[in-house]
């Protein structure tokens, strides 16, 4: 499966849009395109999941990464637009109790 980014910045806030499936073969294009970006000062990273089919361990890992890196750049970093079914993969590996998470979009960067 392929993995489509759309990658839009507005000053420091950057919304991230990712379509398809993050797996083993794609989270590598994900994590290059979105690793760097995160390593900025105070940016305010937003990425909207609505279109993201799949997700597995390898997709989670480079979630985590990106999180991790943006916090300790001293930004902000939020999920929107999970499913069902990704909210609950992030609510079984208790990730949803430290990331922002939010399943409903809320109209793009603030």
């Amino acid at each position: 499966m392929n993995i489509k980014i759309d990658i839009e910045e507005y000053n420091e806030s950057l919304e991230i849009k990712v379509e398809g499936e993050i797996d083993a073969y794609t989270a590598p294009k994900l994590r290059d395109a979105i690793f760097p970006l995160s390593e900025k000062e105070n940016v305010k990273m937003i990425i909207d999941l609505t279109d993201v089919l799949y997700m597995d361990s390898t997709g989670l890992g480079v979630i985590v990464g990106v999180f991790k890196s943006v916090r300790a750049h001293n930004g902000d970093f939020k999920l929107i637009g999970l499913s069902d079914r990704l909210k609950r993969l992030f609510e079984i590996t208790g990730l949803a109790d430290i990331i922002d998470i939010n399943s409903q979009i809320e109209g793009g960067v603030q």
